[in-house]
Protein backbone atom coordinates (compact mmCIF):
# COMPACT_ATOMS: atom_id res chain seq x y z
CA UNK A 1 0.00 0.00 0.00
CA UNK A 2 1.09 3.44 -0.75
CA UNK A 3 2.43 5.06 1.84
CA UNK A 4 4.16 8.73 2.18
CA UNK A 5 5.08 10.68 5.53
CA UNK A 6 5.06 14.38 5.31
CA UNK A 7 5.31 16.97 7.84
CA UNK A 8 2.44 19.57 8.61
CA UNK A 9 3.25 23.32 7.29
CA UNK A 10 0.72 25.36 9.11
CA UNK A 11 -2.38 24.80 11.28
CA UNK A 12 -5.44 27.23 11.54
CA UNK A 13 -9.07 27.41 12.51
CA UNK A 14 -11.52 27.85 9.94
CA UNK A 15 -14.59 27.48 12.30
CA UNK A 16 -14.75 26.81 16.00
CA UNK A 17 -14.83 22.35 14.91
CA UNK A 18 -12.77 22.80 12.10
CA UNK A 19 -9.30 23.05 11.23
CA UNK A 20 -7.00 23.46 8.37
CA UNK A 21 -3.86 21.43 7.57
CA UNK A 22 -0.92 22.36 5.16
CA UNK A 23 1.05 19.29 4.24
CA UNK A 24 3.83 18.84 2.37
CA UNK A 25 3.05 17.26 -0.92
CA UNK A 26 5.04 14.57 -2.29
CA UNK A 27 7.21 14.47 -5.68
CA UNK A 28 4.66 12.76 -8.30
CA UNK A 29 1.50 12.73 -6.06
CA UNK A 30 -1.67 13.14 -7.89
CA UNK A 31 -4.93 13.62 -7.45
CA UNK A 32 -8.63 14.81 -8.80
CA UNK A 33 -10.68 17.28 -7.24
CA UNK A 34 -13.11 15.93 -5.09
CA UNK A 35 -10.78 12.85 -3.90
CA UNK A 36 -9.17 11.99 -0.90
CA UNK A 37 -6.68 9.95 0.98
CA UNK A 38 -6.41 7.82 4.00
CA UNK A 39 -4.54 10.06 6.56
CA UNK A 40 -2.45 8.74 10.48
CA UNK A 41 -0.52 10.74 12.50
CA UNK A 42 3.07 9.49 12.59
CA UNK A 43 3.16 9.17 16.09
CA UNK A 44 3.45 5.47 18.24
CA UNK A 45 0.34 3.71 18.14
CA UNK A 46 -1.68 6.44 15.92
CA UNK A 47 0.60 4.80 12.34
CA UNK A 48 -2.19 1.80 12.00
CA UNK A 49 -5.68 4.74 12.55
CA UNK A 50 -6.15 5.83 9.56
CA UNK A 51 -9.20 8.39 8.24
CA UNK A 52 -10.52 9.54 4.98
CA UNK A 53 -9.65 13.17 4.70
CA UNK A 54 -10.49 15.41 1.39
CA UNK A 55 -7.91 16.99 -0.63
CA UNK A 56 -9.11 21.03 -0.03
CA UNK A 57 -6.06 22.27 -2.47
CA UNK A 58 -5.63 22.11 -6.24
CA UNK A 59 -3.80 19.58 -8.04
CA UNK A 60 -0.99 22.21 -9.26
CA UNK A 61 -0.68 23.38 -5.72
CA UNK A 62 3.18 23.04 -4.41
CA UNK A 63 1.25 21.66 -0.71
CA UNK A 64 -1.61 19.54 0.38
CA UNK A 65 -4.53 21.14 2.38
CA UNK A 66 -7.20 19.24 4.24
CA UNK A 67 -10.49 21.05 6.21
CA UNK A 68 -10.96 18.65 8.62
CA UNK A 69 -13.67 18.88 11.30
CA UNK A 70 -12.65 17.89 15.03
CA UNK A 71 -14.72 15.64 16.98
CA UNK A 72 -13.71 15.64 20.71
CA UNK A 73 -14.42 13.65 23.83
CA UNK A 74 -13.49 10.29 22.92
CA UNK A 75 -9.73 10.63 21.98
CA UNK A 76 -9.97 10.01 18.48
CA UNK A 77 -7.92 10.35 15.13
CA UNK A 78 -9.50 14.46 14.79
CA UNK A 79 -9.04 14.97 18.42
CA UNK A 80 -4.97 14.20 18.05
CA UNK A 81 -4.63 15.89 14.66
CA UNK A 82 -5.68 19.34 16.75
CA UNK A 83 -2.87 19.11 18.89
CA UNK A 84 -0.67 19.04 16.00
CA UNK A 85 0.95 21.86 14.74
CA UNK A 86 3.88 22.49 12.48
CA UNK A 87 7.02 19.92 12.19
CA UNK A 88 4.54 17.11 13.15
CA UNK A 89 4.34 14.29 10.35
CA UNK A 90 1.42 12.33 8.69
CA UNK A 91 1.41 9.70 7.10
CA UNK A 92 -0.95 9.75 3.75
CA UNK A 93 -1.67 6.94 1.29
CA UNK A 94 -3.12 6.57 -2.08
CA UNK A 95 -5.74 8.52 -3.75
CA UNK A 96 -9.47 6.97 -3.98
CA UNK A 97 -13.04 8.51 -4.39
CA UNK A 98 -15.47 8.84 -6.62
CA UNK A 99 -16.61 12.39 -6.43
CA UNK A 100 -15.42 14.50 -9.35
CA UNK A 101 -16.69 17.52 -11.66
CA UNK A 102 -18.79 16.01 -14.85
CA UNK A 103 -20.14 19.43 -15.99
CA UNK A 104 -22.50 22.06 -14.28
CA UNK A 105 -24.70 21.36 -12.08
CA UNK A 106 -26.11 21.86 -8.32
CA UNK A 107 -23.91 20.62 -5.62
CA UNK A 108 -25.42 19.63 -2.10
CA UNK A 109 -23.82 19.82 1.09
CA UNK A 110 -23.77 19.06 4.34
CA UNK A 111 -21.59 20.68 7.13
CA UNK A 112 -18.21 19.08 6.38
CA UNK A 113 -19.27 17.06 3.28
CA UNK A 114 -18.39 20.54 1.35
CA UNK A 115 -14.97 19.83 1.74
CA UNK A 116 -14.52 17.92 -1.67
CA UNK A 117 -16.52 20.78 -3.64
CA UNK A 118 -13.98 22.90 -2.32
CA UNK A 119 -11.46 21.50 -4.19
CA UNK A 120 -13.76 21.51 -7.59
CA UNK A 121 -14.81 25.16 -7.19
CA UNK A 122 -10.86 26.43 -6.90
CA UNK A 123 -10.10 24.65 -9.78
CA UNK A 124 -12.97 25.14 -11.75
CA UNK A 125 -12.06 29.47 -10.98
CA UNK A 126 -8.63 28.57 -12.07
CA UNK A 127 -9.63 27.26 -15.44
CA UNK A 128 -12.72 29.57 -15.83
CA UNK A 129 -15.47 27.14 -15.95
CA UNK A 130 -17.24 28.02 -12.72
CA UNK A 131 -20.41 29.48 -14.09
CA UNK A 132 -23.52 27.47 -14.25
CA UNK A 133 -23.00 25.86 -10.62
CA UNK A 134 -24.81 26.04 -7.78
CA UNK A 135 -24.32 25.59 -4.49
CA UNK A 136 -26.67 24.45 -1.32
CA UNK A 137 -24.84 24.41 1.77
CA UNK A 138 -26.82 22.84 4.65
CA UNK A 139 -25.47 23.29 8.25
CA UNK A 140 -26.93 23.83 11.89
CA UNK A 141 -25.97 26.88 12.95
CA UNK A 142 -23.96 30.28 11.00
CA UNK A 143 -21.08 29.17 13.27
CA UNK A 144 -20.48 25.91 11.39
CA UNK A 145 -20.38 27.44 8.19
CA UNK A 146 -16.76 26.98 6.69
CA UNK A 147 -15.28 28.98 4.20
CA UNK A 148 -18.18 31.14 4.32
CA UNK A 149 -16.70 34.13 2.48
CA UNK A 150 -14.33 32.55 -0.26
CA UNK A 151 -17.78 30.69 -1.12
CA UNK A 152 -19.37 33.65 -1.46
CA UNK A 153 -16.72 35.41 -3.52
CA UNK A 154 -16.73 32.12 -5.67
CA UNK A 155 -20.41 31.92 -6.93
CA UNK A 156 -22.33 35.16 -5.34
CA UNK A 157 -25.93 34.48 -5.94
CA UNK A 158 -25.40 30.84 -6.41
CA UNK A 159 -24.14 30.03 -3.31
CA UNK A 160 -27.27 29.39 -1.19
CA UNK A 161 -26.77 28.71 2.75
CA UNK A 162 -30.06 26.69 4.40
CA UNK A 163 -29.20 27.22 8.09
CA UNK A 164 -31.48 24.89 10.59
CA UNK A 165 -31.60 26.74 13.46
CA UNK A 166 -30.87 30.34 12.12
CA UNK A 167 -31.15 33.63 14.53
CA UNK A 168 -34.10 34.50 16.24
CA UNK A 169 -37.09 35.29 14.16
CA UNK A 170 -34.92 33.77 11.44
CA UNK A 171 -37.40 30.13 10.15
CA UNK A 172 -35.76 26.80 10.00
CA UNK A 173 -34.75 25.59 6.59
CA UNK A 174 -33.45 22.24 5.23
CA UNK A 175 -33.26 21.64 1.94
CA UNK A 176 -36.38 19.17 1.09
CA UNK A 177 -38.16 18.42 -2.37
CA UNK A 178 -39.70 22.17 -3.47
CA UNK A 179 -36.30 23.80 -3.23
CA UNK A 180 -34.35 20.78 -4.97
CA UNK A 181 -37.73 21.38 -8.03
CA UNK A 182 -36.21 24.63 -8.39
CA UNK A 183 -32.73 24.02 -9.03
CA UNK A 184 -33.41 21.48 -11.55
CA UNK A 185 -34.48 23.76 -15.00
CA UNK A 186 -34.81 22.60 -18.33
CA UNK A 187 -31.66 21.33 -19.61
CA UNK A 188 -30.09 18.30 -17.70
CA UNK A 189 -27.44 18.84 -15.22
CA UNK A 190 -25.63 16.77 -12.26
CA UNK A 191 -26.10 16.58 -8.90
CA UNK A 192 -23.06 16.57 -6.70
CA UNK A 193 -23.92 15.40 -2.88
CA UNK A 194 -21.69 14.57 -0.21
CA UNK A 195 -22.38 14.86 3.62
CA UNK A 196 -23.48 12.19 6.58
CA UNK A 197 -24.42 8.89 4.86
CA UNK A 198 -28.63 9.57 6.34
CA UNK A 199 -28.30 13.22 4.47
CA UNK A 200 -26.52 11.65 1.10
CA UNK A 201 -29.37 8.54 1.82
CA UNK A 202 -32.17 11.40 1.90
CA UNK A 203 -30.97 13.76 -0.69
CA UNK A 204 -30.35 11.08 -3.44
CA UNK A 205 -34.62 10.25 -2.52
CA UNK A 206 -35.42 13.11 -3.16
CA UNK A 207 -33.76 13.57 -6.54
CA UNK A 208 -35.27 10.04 -7.32
CA UNK A 209 -39.20 11.44 -6.43
CA UNK A 210 -38.52 14.05 -8.35
CA UNK A 211 -37.15 11.82 -11.55
CA UNK A 212 -33.33 12.55 -11.46
CA UNK A 213 -31.97 9.31 -13.24
CA UNK A 214 -29.00 8.03 -11.22
CA UNK A 215 -26.57 9.09 -14.04
CA UNK A 216 -27.15 12.71 -12.63
CA UNK A 217 -26.02 12.20 -9.61
CA UNK A 218 -22.57 11.69 -8.59
CA UNK A 219 -21.80 10.53 -4.39
CA UNK A 220 -19.36 8.77 -2.91
CA UNK A 221 -19.22 5.36 -3.01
Amino acid sequence: MEKHIVKILAVGHLTHNVKRFVVEKPAGYEFIPGQATDVAINRPGWTDQCRPFTFTSVPDADFLEFTIKIYTGHNGVTEQLAKLGPGDELLIHEVFGAIAYHGPGVFIAGGAGVTPFIAIFRQLKKTGLLAGNTLLFANHSPVDIILKDELTSLLGKDYIDIIRNGPPGISKKVIDKDLLAACIGREPKHFYICGPDEFTTDMVGLLHRLGIENKWIVIEH
